[in-house]
Protein backbone atom coordinates (compact mmCIF):
# COMPACT_ATOMS: atom_id res chain seq x y z
CA UNK A 1 0.00 0.00 0.00
CA UNK A 2 2.83 2.48 0.39
CA UNK A 3 4.78 1.72 -2.53
CA UNK A 4 6.09 4.81 -4.67
CA UNK A 5 3.87 6.86 -2.51
CA UNK A 6 4.88 10.19 -1.17
CA UNK A 7 5.05 10.53 2.62
CA UNK A 8 6.36 13.04 4.87
CA UNK A 9 7.35 12.58 8.52
CA UNK A 10 8.12 15.25 10.89
CA UNK A 11 10.47 14.23 13.44
CA UNK A 12 11.94 11.39 11.62
CA UNK A 13 15.43 11.37 13.09
CA UNK A 14 14.83 9.43 16.33
CA UNK A 15 12.76 7.10 18.09
CA UNK A 16 9.17 6.31 16.66
CA UNK A 17 10.12 8.65 13.92
CA UNK A 18 13.01 6.92 12.47
CA UNK A 19 11.61 3.29 12.67
CA UNK A 20 8.38 4.13 11.03
CA UNK A 21 10.84 5.69 8.03
CA UNK A 22 12.66 2.88 7.76
CA UNK A 23 10.22 0.33 7.49
CA UNK A 24 8.26 2.34 4.60
CA UNK A 25 11.22 3.06 2.88
CA UNK A 26 11.67 -1.09 2.94
CA UNK A 27 7.86 -1.41 1.48
CA UNK A 28 8.88 1.44 -1.35
CA UNK A 29 7.27 4.69 -0.72
CA UNK A 30 9.08 7.85 -1.70
CA UNK A 31 10.27 9.84 2.05
CA UNK A 32 10.44 13.35 2.41
CA UNK A 33 12.38 12.97 5.98
CA UNK A 34 11.96 16.59 8.36
CA UNK A 35 14.23 17.10 11.24
CA UNK A 36 16.14 19.95 13.16
CA UNK A 37 19.51 19.34 12.90
CA UNK A 38 21.40 19.17 9.29
CA UNK A 39 23.48 16.87 10.20
CA UNK A 40 21.84 14.24 11.76
CA UNK A 41 19.00 14.48 8.75
CA UNK A 42 21.30 14.10 6.32
CA UNK A 43 23.37 10.76 8.20
CA UNK A 44 19.74 9.24 8.05
CA UNK A 45 18.57 9.71 4.62
CA UNK A 46 22.17 7.91 3.75
CA UNK A 47 21.59 5.26 6.94
CA UNK A 48 17.82 4.48 4.81
CA UNK A 49 19.33 4.70 1.09
CA UNK A 50 22.05 2.26 2.18
CA UNK A 51 19.99 -0.24 4.15
CA UNK A 52 17.60 -0.36 2.32
CA UNK A 53 19.11 0.17 -1.31
CA UNK A 54 17.30 3.00 -2.58
CA UNK A 55 18.26 6.79 -3.34
CA UNK A 56 18.55 9.17 -0.30
CA UNK A 57 15.04 10.16 0.88
CA UNK A 58 14.15 14.24 0.28
CA UNK A 59 14.83 16.00 4.04
CA UNK A 60 13.64 19.34 4.70
CA UNK A 61 14.85 21.36 7.57
CA UNK A 62 13.14 23.26 10.53
CA UNK A 63 12.72 24.01 13.85
CA UNK A 64 9.19 23.55 15.33
CA UNK A 65 9.56 26.07 17.76
CA UNK A 66 9.19 28.44 15.13
CA UNK A 67 6.29 29.49 12.93
CA UNK A 68 8.54 31.57 10.85
CA UNK A 69 10.57 27.96 9.76
CA UNK A 70 7.19 26.02 9.73
CA UNK A 71 5.98 28.46 7.66
CA UNK A 72 9.29 27.39 5.27
CA UNK A 73 8.96 24.01 5.81
CA UNK A 74 5.79 23.94 3.57
CA UNK A 75 7.60 26.02 1.06
CA UNK A 76 10.52 23.10 1.05
CA UNK A 77 8.19 20.26 0.74
CA UNK A 78 6.02 22.20 -2.23
CA UNK A 79 9.51 22.68 -3.85
CA UNK A 80 10.34 18.39 -3.87
CA UNK A 81 6.50 16.94 -4.60
CA UNK A 82 3.60 18.06 -6.25
CA UNK A 83 1.43 15.76 -4.19
CA UNK A 84 1.64 14.34 -0.32
CA UNK A 85 0.28 10.89 0.36
CA UNK A 86 0.78 11.22 3.75
CA UNK A 87 1.35 12.94 6.09
CA UNK A 88 2.52 11.85 9.92
CA UNK A 89 2.73 14.40 12.29
CA UNK A 90 4.89 12.91 14.30
CA UNK A 91 7.71 15.65 15.96
CA UNK A 92 6.59 16.76 19.44
CA UNK A 93 7.82 16.86 22.44
CA UNK A 94 7.55 15.13 26.23
CA UNK A 95 6.69 16.44 29.76
CA UNK A 96 10.01 17.00 31.00
CA UNK A 97 13.80 16.32 29.75
CA UNK A 98 15.50 16.68 27.68
CA UNK A 99 13.67 20.24 27.33
CA UNK A 100 13.01 20.75 30.39
CA UNK A 101 10.35 20.78 33.14
CA UNK A 102 10.09 24.41 33.70
CA UNK A 103 7.80 26.36 31.62
CA UNK A 104 9.16 27.42 28.24
CA UNK A 105 8.30 29.74 25.45
CA UNK A 106 8.67 29.22 21.37
CA UNK A 107 10.11 31.42 19.25
CA UNK A 108 6.73 33.47 19.05
CA UNK A 109 6.27 33.77 22.63
CA UNK A 110 3.77 30.65 22.97
CA UNK A 111 3.96 27.69 25.45
CA UNK A 112 6.08 25.98 24.50
CA UNK A 113 4.74 22.23 24.41
CA UNK A 114 1.84 23.96 22.90
CA UNK A 115 3.64 25.22 20.18
CA UNK A 116 5.49 22.62 18.98
CA UNK A 117 3.23 19.24 19.71
CA UNK A 118 -0.02 21.20 18.25
CA UNK A 119 0.33 24.37 16.95
CA UNK A 120 3.13 23.53 14.25
CA UNK A 121 1.70 20.39 13.13
CA UNK A 122 -1.77 22.00 12.60
CA UNK A 123 -0.17 24.74 10.42
CA UNK A 124 2.37 23.17 8.42
CA UNK A 125 -1.36 20.43 7.83
CA UNK A 126 -3.13 23.41 6.98
CA UNK A 127 -0.14 24.76 4.67
CA UNK A 128 0.09 21.32 2.65
CA UNK A 129 -3.76 20.69 2.26
CA UNK A 130 -3.09 21.39 -1.61
CA UNK A 131 -0.88 18.93 -2.23
CA UNK A 132 -2.25 16.52 0.08
CA UNK A 133 -5.67 17.46 -2.08
CA UNK A 134 -3.50 16.92 -5.23
CA UNK A 135 -2.92 13.20 -4.34
CA UNK A 136 -6.70 12.33 -4.40
CA UNK A 137 -6.93 9.63 -1.48
CA UNK A 138 -4.60 11.40 1.17
CA UNK A 139 -4.27 10.41 4.78
CA UNK A 140 -3.02 12.67 8.08
CA UNK A 141 -2.05 11.00 10.76
CA UNK A 142 -1.33 13.11 14.09
CA UNK A 143 0.71 10.91 16.96
CA UNK A 144 -0.96 12.57 19.97
CA UNK A 145 -0.85 10.46 23.53
CA UNK A 146 -3.73 9.18 25.89
CA UNK A 147 -2.01 11.50 28.02
CA UNK A 148 -4.31 14.45 27.72
CA UNK A 149 -6.13 17.65 29.45
CA UNK A 150 -8.53 19.85 28.95
CA UNK A 151 -7.88 23.54 27.39
CA UNK A 152 -7.95 26.25 29.89
CA UNK A 153 -8.94 29.09 27.42
CA UNK A 154 -8.31 31.80 30.29
CA UNK A 155 -4.95 30.46 30.63
CA UNK A 156 -3.92 28.56 27.37
CA UNK A 157 -0.32 28.97 27.37
CA UNK A 158 -0.33 28.33 31.29
CA UNK A 159 1.41 31.55 32.70
CA UNK A 160 -0.32 30.17 35.87
CA UNK A 161 0.21 27.09 38.00
CA UNK A 162 2.53 25.45 35.31
CA UNK A 163 3.74 21.71 35.18
CA UNK A 164 5.06 19.90 32.06
CA UNK A 165 2.57 17.39 32.45
CA UNK A 166 -0.33 19.37 32.06
CA UNK A 167 1.66 21.45 29.62
CA UNK A 168 1.99 18.18 27.27
CA UNK A 169 -1.78 16.84 27.36
CA UNK A 170 -2.94 20.00 26.92
CA UNK A 171 -1.07 20.13 23.72
CA UNK A 172 -2.03 16.75 23.18
CA UNK A 173 -5.59 17.08 23.10
CA UNK A 174 -5.27 20.18 21.39
CA UNK A 175 -3.91 18.33 18.78
CA UNK A 176 -7.01 15.37 18.86
CA UNK A 177 -9.38 17.96 18.92
CA UNK A 178 -8.44 19.68 15.99
CA UNK A 179 -8.25 16.55 14.23
CA UNK A 180 -11.72 16.13 14.66
CA UNK A 181 -12.48 19.47 13.28
CA UNK A 182 -10.42 19.06 10.16
CA UNK A 183 -12.14 15.84 9.71
CA UNK A 184 -15.28 17.03 9.21
CA UNK A 185 -14.09 19.86 6.98
CA UNK A 186 -12.61 17.51 4.73
CA UNK A 187 -14.30 14.51 2.79
CA UNK A 188 -12.83 11.55 3.81
CA UNK A 189 -12.79 10.28 -0.09
CA UNK A 190 -9.94 13.16 -0.38
CA UNK A 191 -8.56 13.12 2.63
CA UNK A 192 -8.79 10.98 5.74
CA UNK A 193 -7.21 12.45 9.29
CA UNK A 194 -6.45 10.36 12.46
CA UNK A 195 -4.86 10.28 15.47
CA UNK A 196 -3.75 7.78 17.80
CA UNK A 197 -1.76 7.16 20.63
CA UNK A 198 0.68 4.87 19.80
CA UNK A 199 1.88 3.01 22.67
CA UNK A 200 3.05 3.76 25.81
CA UNK A 201 6.06 4.74 27.18
CA UNK A 202 8.35 3.70 24.47
CA UNK A 203 12.30 3.70 24.54
CA UNK A 204 12.65 6.89 23.04
CA UNK A 205 15.08 9.78 24.19
CA UNK A 206 12.53 11.99 25.41
CA UNK A 207 11.04 8.83 27.73
CA UNK A 208 14.31 7.33 28.73
CA UNK A 209 15.46 10.90 29.86
CA UNK A 210 12.63 12.00 31.77
CA UNK A 211 11.68 8.48 33.33
CA UNK A 212 14.36 6.44 32.63
CA UNK A 213 12.49 3.22 31.99
CA UNK A 214 10.40 2.43 29.32
CA UNK A 215 7.46 -0.33 29.29
CA UNK A 216 6.17 -0.82 25.55
CA UNK A 217 8.06 -1.06 22.24
CA UNK A 218 9.33 1.25 20.04
CA UNK A 219 8.08 -1.42 17.32
CA UNK A 220 4.48 -1.72 19.07
CA UNK A 221 4.07 2.05 18.36
CA UNK A 222 5.61 1.42 15.03
CA UNK A 223 3.28 -1.34 13.68
CA UNK A 224 0.54 1.01 15.39
CA UNK A 225 1.16 4.39 13.57
CA UNK A 226 1.83 2.71 10.17
CA UNK A 227 -1.30 0.86 10.00
CA UNK A 228 -3.26 4.48 9.87
CA UNK A 229 -0.25 5.32 7.19
CA UNK A 230 -0.94 2.29 4.95
CA UNK A 231 -3.50 -0.43 5.57
CA UNK A 232 -6.43 -0.63 3.52
CA UNK A 233 -8.96 -1.06 6.31
CA UNK A 234 -8.82 2.73 7.80
CA UNK A 235 -8.45 3.86 4.02
CA UNK A 236 -11.94 5.81 4.18
CA UNK A 237 -12.30 6.29 8.38
CA UNK A 238 -11.83 9.60 9.58
CA UNK A 239 -12.71 11.86 12.65
CA UNK A 240 -10.94 8.76 15.10
CA UNK A 241 -8.55 8.60 18.15
CA UNK A 242 -6.86 5.45 18.60
CA UNK A 243 -5.26 3.84 21.56
CA UNK A 244 -3.09 1.83 19.62
CA UNK A 245 -5.24 -0.19 16.87
CA UNK A 246 -8.09 0.08 19.31
CA UNK A 247 -11.04 3.09 18.27
CA UNK A 248 -11.90 4.43 21.43
CA UNK A 249 -13.24 8.04 22.97
CA UNK A 250 -11.08 11.32 23.84
CA UNK A 251 -11.27 13.14 26.63
CA UNK A 252 -15.13 14.36 26.56
CA UNK A 253 -13.87 17.78 25.86
CA UNK A 254 -12.66 17.00 22.35
CA UNK A 255 -15.96 16.23 21.22
CA UNK A 256 -17.85 19.56 22.74
CA UNK A 257 -18.53 21.77 19.93
CA UNK A 258 -17.92 25.21 21.74
CA UNK A 259 -14.47 23.70 22.63
CA UNK A 260 -13.74 22.81 18.96
CA UNK A 261 -15.05 26.28 17.65
CA UNK A 262 -13.31 28.27 20.03
CA UNK A 263 -9.84 25.91 19.56
CA UNK A 264 -10.07 26.37 15.76
CA UNK A 265 -10.14 30.16 16.01
CA UNK A 266 -7.38 30.77 18.25
CA UNK A 267 -4.58 28.28 16.58
CA UNK A 268 -5.62 30.05 13.46
CA UNK A 269 -5.49 33.26 15.30
CA UNK A 270 -2.14 32.43 16.34
CA UNK A 271 -0.78 30.78 13.64
CA UNK A 272 -1.77 32.99 10.81
CA UNK A 273 -2.73 29.79 8.81
CA UNK A 274 -4.99 29.45 6.20
CA UNK A 275 -8.42 27.80 7.40
CA UNK A 276 -9.40 24.38 5.69
CA UNK A 277 -11.34 24.35 2.46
Amino acid sequence: MTDGRTILITGSTDGLGLALAHHLAADGAQLILHGRHRDKLDRTAADIAQRHHRPEPATVLADLADLAQVRDLSKQVASRTDHVDVLVNNAGIGSGEPDGRDRRVSADGYELRFAVNYLAGLDLTLRLLPLLHAAGAARIVNVASIGQHPIDFSDVMLEHHYSGTRAYGQSKLAQITAGFVLAERLPAATITVNSLHPATYMPTKMVLDEIGHSIDTIEEGEAATRRLVSTPEVATVTGRFFDRTRDVRANAAAYDPETRRRLWQLSLDLTGAPDAS
